[in-house]
This record gives C-alpha cells, structure tokens and sequence, in this order.
C-alpha cells in the first residue's frame, strides 16, 4: 500500500512491539490501523496475556486476538543470545520499538541507538521511577477509587474500564507519530519514556481533580450516579429500566421541567431555598431535591414512554445497556465502523476498525495472528535468514512459528 494512501498514512512504516496487557498492545494495534507494519515479538509459549480471559471453549484469548489485530507474530526465545541478537536486528531494521518490558540492557535504548542514531524507541512503564505497576494499581494510589460508587459507600469502587492503560497506550501511539516527523524533518531518533502512573496523574490534574484539592484543602465527595457541579442523575421507569440524564444547559433543564410537569414546583422549589436554578451550581447544590421531583414521572413511564418522549427535547439522555444489548444494537451491526472478521480460533465476529474515519472511510479490522505465524517470513524479508538457517534456529528452540509457537 502506498504511503500516499489517505487511509494508511502510516504505510512504508516499520515497528517492532515486545509487550503484554493492554497500554503498548493497543498503541501497536492502533499505529497498524493507521498502515504501519508493527511485528509483534513474543517469548516462545507467549508472553503473560497470550492467554488472558475472555476465552473461547477451546482457550484461546478473545482478549489477545482483540488487542493484536493487523499485527504480524514473531515468537523468539528472547532468553537465548541467539534470540537476543535476532530481535535486536529487527529493532535496528525497522528503527522503532515500542515496549512495556524494561530493564533488559540488550534492548535499551543506549545498545541499540549504538547501531541506528535516529532509532525511535517508545518505552513504557508502570511507575515513574520506572518501577512496576498495573492500571488497577495506579487507579488506587490516584484517588478515584475514592469517589467512584454511592454516597453511603466506604470502601473503595474500582471502575471496570482500564482508562490508564488505554490512555497510555494512545499517549504512545501519538509519541511515535510525532517522533516519525521529527525523524523526517531531522534525521534524529528519539527515546521516550511514558510512565502510566504519570499519565494516571495528568489526567488527574488536567481534569481538575488534583487542583480542586490543592485550591480548596478539600476533596471530592462521593455523587453516586449525579454529576459533579450540574445536573445529572439516573432513574428508573415504571418497567424498571434505567436512564441516564443530563442537563447541562438552561435550555436542557427547561426542557427536563416542562417533560416532567414539574416547572411550577420547580419554581417554587428554588423560592423555598432562595436557590437560582439557572445557575448549574444551585442545580447541582439542590441535586437531591429535584431528583425527588423528576422521578415521579420518570416511574410512572415504561422505557418506551420514557425513550419516545426525551427525544423530542433538547436533554441529554441514553438509556443503561449491557454488552450483550449493545452488540445487537444497530450502533454497532449497522456502523461502518465495524466490519466482519473472520478471526482465526476465535469465530466470525463484528470487529472495530480505527475510530477515526479519514476522508469519510473507517480503516478496517484485520484479523491478529497466532503466536508466531510470521517468524520465518519476517526473519527472512527483514534479515536475510535462509531456510537453513532458520530450520537450525527452530531445532534448537531459538525460534518457534505458528504450529509450535503456543
């Protein structure tokens, strides 16, 4: 494919990916997405996602296959010199590397910078100080955990999305994307370091998070389902069905009142508490108050009722689904976004391409390989291995490809 194909800008490019979990998978993932060729390297048997849950009947990863998509699979004995030697060829060859396993002198930065100076090489990290860490571990030590759940609720609530770990993982695909040009306009490479404890932490911050604290001495409190400094909350219908809404403007909460037929109250509600509900923060002070006077419709109206009617206001709104509702939904089955793959071990299932349509068109899923499926072809376009070669490498356990890979 060419590199002027407005839907693969990334095409001509080469990547090496050494990692596991989810933060350096899915930024390999996404920079194949958008054209790059990412080999991805595994220990022989497979690194410690290879097999990570959901699984089919058979236990093969769902998970893996999810994350890995478009990728090509190497698998070396990465504990061997002669695996060493062999990975770090490619690293040179292909001029970037992307990877979550630190620590390993063969593969830094300074050892292979000393055969490519423009080498690309994007490592990532649990901690700051380059210790370990995991998303779960990192979301306790941020806080959230802290203000995620009910109100009454003492105990911590970790939240189910690994937020770090995507974000990092897009951090980095963005830090080779800028890298590249840099690369391009200067001939120089580049070592980046990203810390998924400090992404973690920006966030954080950024969100304002860590600044209220700061500012106010003071942290936030827990909201349950509401939404901090304005109005939003979920309610029950009459058939037990749950909504999400969201009022964020003056004409979203009139809007609200005037479905409900809770405008007068309303009024006379604020009169009572010598509160201005046109200003968000007396909405969100008096959160309680006017849920109590919502959800008196909202219960009774069945789902449809309540769909039919919020749909022709101004309110934000959706209705609470579960995976398996969302995967029939037609925002999945009728979205160009989703394609149907063919994923070998796993079944024919509607995958996600790249979320970015470029010039109308979503880059689609590409089906992730097994462990090892390309060894011999990529030792042999990218180095010049020959077939005897690579039979002694094999024999020896040096190398493994798809049959004997896993």
């Amino acid at each position: 494919m060419p590199a002027t194909d407005p839907v693969r800008p990334l095409a001509g490019v080469r990547i090496v990916e050494i990692s596991s979990f989810v933060a350096v998978p899915l930024a390999g993932m996404t920079l194949t997405q958008l054209g790059a060729e990412v080999i991805r390297v595994d220990p022989v048997g497979g690194a410690a996602d290879y097999r990570r849950w959901p699984v089919t009947d058979a236990g093969d990863s769902i998970y893996w296959a999810g994350l890995n998509k478009g990728k090509r699979s190497v698998a070396v004995d990465m504990r061997s010199a002669e695996g060493q030697e062999l990975v770090a060829r490619l690293i040179v060859e292909a001029g970037v590397l992307i990877t979550n396993v630190g620590g390993r002198q063969w593969c830094s930065y300074d050892t292979l910078a000393s055969h490519r100076r423009d080498l690309i090489h994007v490592e990532v990290s649990g901690r700051a100080d380059g210790g370990t860490a995991v998303d779960y571990t990192v979301n306790a030590a941020t806080g959230f955990p802290l203000v995620t759940g009910p109100p009454e609720l003492a105990a911590p609530v970790n939240h189910v999305l690994p937020a770090w770990d995507v974000s990092c993982g897009l951090y980095a695909a963005l830090a080779v994307t800028t890298a590249l040009r840099r690369r391009d306009t200067a001939g120089a490479g580049a070592r980046i370091s990203i810390a998924l404890e400090n992404v973690a932490l920006a966030t954080a911050g950024n969100l304002a998070f860590l600044t209220e604290a700061m500012v106010t001495a003071q942290s936030r409190p827990r909201l349950g389902n509401s939404l901090y400094g304005t109005y939003g909350q979920n309610f029950l219908t009459g058939d037990g069905a749950a909504f999400m809404v969201v009022a964020l403007t003056n004409r979203h909460f009139r809007d609200l009142t005037e479905l409900t037929g809770t405008a007068a109250a309303v009024g006379a509600l604020g009169g009572a508490l010598g509160a201005d509900f046109t200003d968000e923060g007396d909405r969100y002070r008096h959160r309680d108050a006017l849920t109590g006077l919502f959800t008196v419709w909202f219960s009774a109206h069945t789902a449809d009722e309540v769909a039919s009617a919020l749909s022709g206001t101004s309110v934000l709104w959706e209705r609470y689904r579960s995976f398996a509702e969302v995967a029939a939904d037609d925002r999945v089955t009728h979205n160009p976004l989703f394609t149907a793959l063919d994923q070998p071990r796993v079944g024919r299932y509607l995958a996600p391409g790249l979320p970015v349509a470029i010039d109308g068109t979503y880059p689609p899923a590409v089906a992730a390989p097994a462990l090892g499926d390309d060894t011999a072809d990529v030792l042999t376009e990218w180095l010049g291995i020959t077939a005897e070669e690579f039979d002694r490498m094999a024999e020896s356990g040096s190398v493994a490809t798809g049959s004997d890979g896993a």
